[in-house]
Formats: C-alpha cells, structure tokens, sequence
C-alpha cells in the first residue's frame, strides 16, 4: 500500500480522531487540575491545602502525559502508546467516578461525566485504529 493510501486509511484516520481526542480529555483534565489548585487556595495551610495541591499536580501531569502520547504515539497508531493511554486514563477516570461521583459529591451528569465519555470516545477510536488490518504490528 502506498503511503498516501495508508494515511487515508480507516485504521489510520481512526488513530488520529483518537488521538485528538485524548488531546481534548487533556485539556480538559487542565482545566480541572486548575480548579483544584483555585480550591485549595481558598484553604488554610496545612495538610489538606497540601494535599489538595498534589492533586492538582498530579491531575496536571496525566493529563499531558495523555495529551503528549495522544499527539505522538496515539497520532501514528503506536500499540505502545494504545496501551499506556488507554490504561492510564482509564485509571484517572475511573479514580474520579469512584472517589467523588459515587459517593455523590457532584450529580451524575454529562458535565460531571465528560472525562470519562471523552474517554470512552478516544479509547473506541484507537480501538479501532488499533485493529485495523493496516496498523502497525510489532
């Protein structure tokens, strides 16, 4: 296949689509990350003003550890960068649902869920690019 046919494959488009997208829960994980370093200014010093602090950090670096493999790896359908995005942000996500939406410290919502439905939208279109008979196999 020539090359201009491979960057117009299914398998290829679908790669980039999810790539974007880890990009979008990036930024979207940014601005998070952002509220929780506002939230923990309105706290005293202390422990929990610490705490709160690391959280930030902590949501920062995984979303652009996401949206660094999404523009890389994810971009040029890497099995590698499949896997570490689609185990880490899952692990993210799934700390966020079962931390704070379960107990009910947000309403369930498509606003308090668009993590996690981001999620879900990059990780199908990397499937996809993934199981294409053209992605690169190792």
């Amino acid at each position: 296949m020539s090359t201009l046919a491979e960057s117009r494959s299914v398998g290829n488009i679908a790669a980039k689509i999810g790539g974007a997208v880890y990009v979008a829960w990036g930024v979207l994980h940014l601005v998070a990350a952002w509220g929780i370093h506002v939230l923990a200014a309105s706290l005293p010093p202390g422990i929990a003003y610490g705490r709160m602090e690391q959280a930030a950090w902590h949501l920062a670096v995984f979303a652009l550890l996401a949206m660094v493999l999404g523009v890389s790896l994810n971009w040029r359908n890497d099995q590698l960068g499949y896997w570490i995005n689609l185990v880490v942000v899952a692990l993210v996500d799934l700390g966020f649902v079962l931390l704070i939406v379960v107990p009910g410290y947000v309403p369930v919502s498509a606003g308090s869920l668009a993590g996690p439905i981001v999620y879900v939208v990059a990780a199908v279109f990397s499937t996809i690019g993934r199981l294409s008979p053209d992605a690169p196999r190792f």
